[in-house]
């Protein structure tokens, strides 16, 4: 076994007695994963911009984000949490009992996995046309165009093997307690395809088409491949090694509970894609980009937390220490909710600005901005069900009870489907997108429920009435500072904010909350006695700090 190591050093794998190992600092850990999730959410939504400002909300954008969204499935197992998650714990056990620290244990699981993802990619290249199909229909109409997607898809679904590869890379560094290199590869990414939306611009109408599928595919390949120097660093040095270890039996388990889940989850997105390509061209690009700009707070507390506690919870339910699972479930869900809540009140009375101020750069997109803002707006209450429900399915695959996340995700995605089939029954074409979103929203309440009521059984005594306190204190002082600033928004509407121009005044209407709303629920949070309050602070405040490793010291 080795000692963790940070990203930035040279290590040499020196044998030791195999002992228990200190646990990385949860702080430094979460700090380097937060700059990193900071700096992918933020070129992640610039990323997100430039593309609606582009592509607009019209069908070619419904087109591409459709045919993204198929090796994207595998991202949001992969990558998302469902592989990295439930191999982190086979890896920690492997480095506890093997005598060369789970070596060749992650050398066989790589090689196999990789060979499964590499058929996998085959297959689906191979039936793109039908995949395409099942989402859209095969009828080309005014609000969706099988034939385009299907093109598109040949280009980005390669990206299925970087995925599956880069996944598994990152189980193998955080399980050895790095972190940074795996929060920050997501950013270059963002930067190739920012560059590839340039260079779209630029290129002749004929050429349009395959720079953007060719060039989304390539910051895919960049985000995987950087991984490879990290794994060395911390003493990985992958090669080749076919052989059967019996405890790969379970891995390949936990990989068919996986595919179910998978499965599962593509039960609700099928209905999402036809319901949404059925009612309104650009539909499916507004509520995609609704959700993926509502996961930008999760993204930087939530994944950056939330990993760092992943080897923690695997170690200590591998060494049957339930009350320390439980109590890092707790931590995380307070945590959560005092950063979480308040950007969900936020973006619920806000919302509308938000999008006009986010994706309203050009005046022919204000109103497919106005209405992704208000799919912000109805749907924000999910966030914190959303974070919620990502922190239990860790503590799941920390306690190897694969099944039990599959069903839970069984009952939010049967929660979303007739919610969704109700919207463009109960509501006008161009309304139907919020109804996806309140949809979405409202099936992962019933997941954060579901799930707790389980884990109470599993774990016995859970501090669920700490969580919902704190998110209920967090509300209220929200909800003071958020009206407070709508208040005096609605004094200024009728002076100095009606000459502004449409993308102004929201710009104008969230410096307003951000810079009166947002010190006075801080100040209520402390006055109301929220002790995690500061905690939050004082991460947010030493976040850089802590998140450049000082050479020649070890945390």
């Amino acid at each position: 076994m080795t000692d963790p190591a940070p990203d930035d050093a040279v290590t040499e794998r020196i044998p030791i007695v195999p002992a228990p190992r200190a646990e990385p600092s949860l702080g430094r850990s979460s700090s380097l994963m937060a700059l990193g999730s900071l700096a992918s959410r933020i070129t992640g939504f610039l990323r997100q911009v430039a593309l609606f400002t582009v592509l607009g909300a019209t069908v070619l954008n419904d087109s591409y984000t459709l045919s993204n969204t198929l090796p994207n499935i595998v991202y949001e197992l992969l990558i998302g949490g469902a592989l990295s998650s439930m191999m982190i714990p086979l890896l920690v056990r492997a480095q506890r009992e093997d005598p060369d620290g789970g070596e060749a244990y992650a050398r066989k699981l790589i090689t196999i996995a990789g060979a499964a993802l590499l058929l996998a990619t085959a297959a689906g290249m191979l039936t793109a046309p039908l995949l395409t199909q099942l989402y859209l229909g095969g009828q080309t109409s005014s609000t969706a165009d099988p034939q385009l997607a299907t093109t598109l898809a040949y280009m980005l679904l390669p990206q299925i093997f970087f995925y599956g590869l880069g996944a598994l890379l990152g189980a193998v560094l955080n399980s050895r307690g790095s972190f940074g290199a795996f929060g920050w590869a997501p950013v270059l990414n963002n930067v190739v395809v920012l560059t590839v939306v340039g260079v779209y611009l630029v290129v002749p109408d004929s050429s349009r088409l395959l720079v953007l599928g060719v060039g989304t595919t390539l910051g895919i390949v960049a985000q995987t491949l950087v991984l490879l120097p990290a794994a060395r660093r911390v003493g990985f040095r992958y090669r080749p090694l076919w052989g059967w270890d019996a405890r790969l039996t379970k891995a390949a388990g936990l990989g068919a509970w996986a595919v179910v889940y998978v499965l599962i989850g593509q039960a609700g997105l099928i209905v999402t894609t036809r319901v949404a390509t059925g009612s309104d061209a650009g539909a499916f690009a507004i509520y995609t980009n609704a959700w993926l700009l509502l996961q930008v707070p999760y993204g930087v507390l939530g994944v950056s937390l939330l990993t760092a506690l992943m080897p923690r919870m695997s170690r200590a339910a591998a060494d049957g220490r339930t009350g320390d699972v439980a109590a890092d479930l707790g931590l995380g869900g307070r945590l959560a909710s005092v950063l979480l809540v308040p950007i969900s009140v936020l973006l619920t009375v806000f919302g509308t600005p938000v999008g006009i101020a986010l994706f309203g750069l050009r005046s022919g997109n204000l109103d497919g901005a106005a209405r992704l803002g208000a799919a912000l707006a109805v749907s924000a209450f999910g966030l914190l069900p959303f974070a919620f429900t990502m922190l239990q399915a860790r503590v799941f695959y920390a306690l190897t009870a694969h099944r039990t996340a599959t069903l839970v995700q069984l009952c939010v995605v049967a929660t979303k489907i007739p919610l969704m089939l109700a919207c463009p029954v109960l509501l006008a074409p161009e309304d139907v997108v919020l109804g996806l979103a309140a949809a979405n929203s409202a099936a992962f309440v019933v997941g954060a429920v579901v799930g707790q009521l389980i884990l109470r059984r599993m774990l016995g005594k859970v501090p669920t009435g700490a969580v919902i306190g704190a998110a209920g204190r967090a509300l209220l002082a929200a909800a003071a500072g958020m009206l407070l600033a709508a208040g005096v928004i609605a004094l200024l509407a009728a002076g100095p904010l009606a000459a502004l121009a449409p993308l102004t005044r929201a710009w104008a209407e969230l410096g307003v909350a951000v810079v009166l709303g947002g010190p006075v629920t801080v100040l209520v949070m402390r006055l109301i006695g929220i002790r995690e309050v500061g905690v939050v602070l004082k991460r947010l405040e030493r976040l850089v700090d802590r998140g450049k490793p000082r050479r020649g010291t070890r945390r």
